[in-house]
């Protein structure tokens, strides 16, 4: 008997894939199209659409009555979860962890050095011929306090090492200690921001963080601070961050917003002080290798039997 596995990659482009022949596996592509590859009751192991709609992630959900995995291709679930109801018990759902973390982080040190160092006036001044010549701020002697201190926000972290921080302060759920130093609580933040001059959330979108940086967080930072958030949009209370930027008080550079994508006119496109990319900060050329590596890795383990990696949730 053979058991389906639903991937958004074709399976001849991935290495390392068990032998159906031996595995009794057989995969089959969907990449969210209208059509379903095949009947999502006989799918065990379902790999989501990359950077798809949560509609989409989730519409084959309700009928895999089979399925044991449930594997992202992104570090957040949040795009999951509406749907995980109607699975069964025990389905393990399993994030990307490894495959994001080089894009991302590299992506937040592109979005601070360029907000810092005017990068997008001197585009501005190329496009009109204007000699733009100032004093910039540097990253260099500057303290960072990172928000999220998952495996994206260490994988930050260490690159920021080179870069002369004064200090790089860590914040997470709960209070650890991590190979670089302490890791304060939630409850720390308070005490934290006003130290900062540069804040990164890389956080999951939860409960706990949808709004985390509203008008008091936001106003506990200090004058000329920069917010980086390449977690996810709703982590920032957008009413909030325009109020203050609108001020010049504090920058912010960003990755993810509310709403995504930013639709034409919305007051944050030509907000003063903020520098905005659409959502990339995983789709580079290190995504495709590091997604296909996991899909093998976890597909071995299931087909052996082994219990897979990244687990961030069991349904019951």
């Amino acid at each position: 008997m053979t058991a389906d596995v639903w991937l958004p990659i074709p399976a001849d482009e991935i290495e390392g894939l068990p032998d159906p022949s031996d595995s009794g596996l057989n995969y089959l592509f969907w990449d969210g199209g209208p059509d379903f590859p095949a009947d999502p009751a006989d799918c065990v192991f379902y790999a989501v659409p990359y950077m798809k709609s949560l509609e989409v992630a989730v519409r084959p959900l309700a009928a895999m009555t089979s399925v044991r995995v449930v594997q992202t291709l992104s570090a957040g679930i949040d795009h999951v979860e509406p749907g995980l109801g109607s699975l069964p018990a025990g389905v393990r759902l399993c994030n990307a962890k490894g495959v994001h973390e080089a894009s991302t982080a590299e992506l937040t040190l592109a979005l601070i050095l360029a907000s810092l160092r005017g990068v997008p006036g001197f585009v501005h001044g190329q496009d009109k011929e204007e000699w733009r010549a100032g004093f910039y701020p540097a990253l260099a002697d500057k303290s960072v306090l990172i928000v999220g201190y998952g495996s994206i926000g260490a994988a930050i972290e260490d690159r920021l090492a080179p870069f002369e921080c004064a200090r790089v302060a860590r914040v997470a759920r709960s209070a650890r200690a991590a190979e670089r130093g302490e890791v304060r609580a939630l409850t720390d933040l308070p005490a934290l921001l006003p130290g900062a001059d540069v804040v990164i959330l890389s956080t999951p979108l939860t409960e706990q963080t949808k709004g985390l940086v509203n008008a008091e967080f936001l106003a506990r930072m200090k004058d000329g601070a920069l917010l980086v958030n390449v977690s996810r949009g709703p982590v920032v209370d957008t009413k909030a961050l325009l109020a203050e930027v609108e001020t010049g008080r504090i920058t912010a550079a960003l990755d993810v917003t509310d709403p995504e994508p930013l639709p034409p006119g919305h007051p944050l496109w030509h907000a003063p002080g903020v520098l905005i990319s659409p959502h990339v900060g995983g789709s580079t050329s290190a995504f495709m290798p590091r997604a296909k590596r996991l899909l093998a890795g976890q597909l071995t383990r299931f087909a052996a039997g082994d219990p897979v990696h990244n687990v961030v949730l069991t349904t019951g």
